[in-house]
């Protein structure tokens, strides 16, 4: 078991040099090997920023642990697009995107339209919209608003709510779905 830990430490450690700077742009072509699927002591992440056009693929959590490198990397990819504001995720948040889009196979991409939000950005948008809480979690780093191309977005929804981990918001005119680590609730 040492030598597994020690091992996916290397790695890790190796993955993140290899891959400085992880985020990077999107490109119009998809890779041809699907990447390997999680081991069960470990949490993987694929992400797409639809207002930067950049992606991520991230093993963000291994042996009982997040991994700080990768974490910096989620947050820079979530990042307030509109003024380029940096703030920490909550990782809780990355958890249940985790397990929610594990369970449309191996980890699609999930396609982010709003993460971090900062107070300045937030306060426009509910000037401007009913549909955006004067307090939203997104300021916090514990809100995302995402959809899976490809897949049913009211499946994405039912998902999400049978997590249980906190609000689940369901905008099909604007294709997608919010998820928080705040209590439980649904909309």
């Amino acid at each position: 078991m040492n030598q597994r830990r020690s091992f996916l430490k290397s790695s890790a450690v190796l993955a993140s040099v290899l891959a400085a700077p992880a985020v990077k742009a999107a490109s119009r072509t998809t890779p041809a090997v699907t990447p390997a699927a999680a081991a069960p002591n470990e949490r993987i992440l694929r992400l797409y920023n639809t207002h930067t056009g950049e992606n991520l693929r991230s093993l963000f959590w291994a042996e009982g642990q997040f991994i700080p490198d990768a974490l910096q990397d989620i947050n820079k990819l979530l990042r307030d697009h509109r003024n380029d504001k940096i703030a920490p995720i909550d990782p809780q948040l990355l958890v249940l995107l985790d397990k929610v889009s594990a369970q449309f196979g191996d980890h699609p991409t999930l396609h982010i339209i709003s993460g971090y939000r900062s107070p300045e950005s937030n306060a426009k948008l509910h000037a401007n919209s009913s549909g955006v809480a004067r307090h939203s979690l997104h300021m916090e780093g514990q809100a995302i608003d995402v959809r899976i191309p490809g897949k049913d977005l009211a499946k994405l929804h039912k998902v999400a709510m049978a997590q249980k981990a906190g609000g689940v918001g369901y905008y099909p005119d604007s294709q997608f779905v919010h998820m928080d680590v705040g209590r439980v609730r649904y909309w």
